[in-house]
């Protein structure tokens, strides 16, 4: 197989940013999910603005310009709200590492996992509540992580072993946790971090299991991988002397990826959870709405048959949670590079399929 398509987002919920290439960190792909928004409640509390119940996230495009993330918002047909304000046509400029000297916090949750988070404040508050209508805050990880409650690779049986048979090499390399925010890759005493992603520092889907999606739709129609929010997406190599065709749902049996590069390196994923789906992938992307017709309805369609997660069992699975394989070696700045047409190779499958264990998720 080779990676196809690789996604991040900056600014959790709001439209991917398609990227030719990117950096693994141990906590996210770099710059992935730093920055998040929430809707201020009309008590003064908070309430995290995620896709599956804010489908107009959906209208907000972000791209990187040097140290800055560009916010543009895309104006519907009819509009979401009216009369349409002048700040859904301009684009706001956010900084990639803003200072966070004299910044207020909030505490942010999710999945039952807190931390601290540093507020924006004006202008960023102000523009994102011109466009959404409502009061919101744009709020910063910094340096600060969110534990990982549930499927790190060191408590998978399959890494268990290979610390076992390897002599406990896995203690020597326990403690080594990339600083959030400075990724100087100094090894530091404390719990496995993430940012604002959900349970796992990256997500894998596979196109061949988006199509088996899309033959679900009228003819003619076409599931969009954005809606499943993916990092890394996978598909055959078309180019390959010897094509091995990559069959739908195949993903739910990898354990361990091995992307292999053209300049030599090879990078380890551990592939440890299922990931379960919601509402948001019926969202249209262009319309900040649910979709109409069936493409509105696929999350009842994939319900039929793949609730195969004991679990998770009312949520249908589509795609992988991932970390860097445990002993996956590093650059001095703790990271890896991967691109668009790298190889991946299984090196690892499952003879069953994982079982959810997140708590309270």
């Amino acid at each position: 197989m080779r990676i196809t398509e690789l996604y991040i987002y900056p600014i959790k919920s709001l439209a991917p940013l398609s990227v030719p290439r990117t950096r693994l960190r141990r906590e996210s792909v770099e710059h992935d999910r730093r920055f998040m928004l929430l809707k201020v409640q009309p008590d003064g509390k908070y309430k995290n603005i995620q896709i599956p119940y804010f489908p107009e996230c959906a209208l907000f495009h972000q791209r990187l310009d040097g140290d800055e993330i560009v916010v543009t918002y895309h104006v519907p047909s009819p509009p979401i709200f009216t009369p349409v304000v002048p700040e859904q046509h301009t684009a706001l400029r956010v900084p990639l590492f803003p200072k966070l000297e004299g910044r207020d916090t909030v505490d942010v949750s999710l999945g039952g996992s807190p931390t601290v988070a540093y507020c924006m404040g004006d202008p960023y508050d102000a523009w994102f509540t011109a466009c959404f209508g409502y009061d919101v805050k744009l709020v910063y990880i910094g340096d600060r992580g969110r534990e990982v409650l549930a499927h790190r690779p060191s408590e998978h049986h399959l890494w268990r072993q290979q610390r076992q048979q390897s002599g406990g090499w896995l203690s020597s390399i326990a403690a080594y946790v990339p600083g959030v925010g400075g990724g100087d890759g100094n090894r530091d005493d404390g719990p496995e971090q993430l940012t604002f992603n959900e349970a796992a520092p990256f997500l894998v889907t596979s196109k061949a299991s988006l199509r088996d999606v899309s033959n679900r739709l009228p003819d003619g129609e076409e599931m969009d991988m954005r809606r499943f929010r993916p990092n890394i997406v996978v598909d055959e190599d078309s180019q390959a002397p010897e094509k091995e065709e990559l069959n739908a749902w195949e993903e739910d049996y990898w354990a361990e990826l091995t992307i292999a590069r053209s300049t030599g390196e090879e990078h380890r994923l551990a592939l440890t959870a299922n990931c379960g789906r919601c509402i948001s992938i019926n969202i249209d992307y262009d319309m900040g709405r649910p979709s109409e017709g069936e493409p509105g309805i696929v999350l009842k369609k994939l319900m039929a048959d793949r609730r195969v997660d004991n679990g998770n069992k009312w949520s249908p699975i589509f795609g992988r949670y991932a970390f860097l394989a445990p002993g996956e070696s590093q650059s001095d700045d703790g990271v890896v590079e991967i691109a668009v047409g790298d190889e991946i190779h299984v090196t690892k499958r499952l003879d069953y399929r994982d079982s959810w264990a997140w708590p309270n998720y």
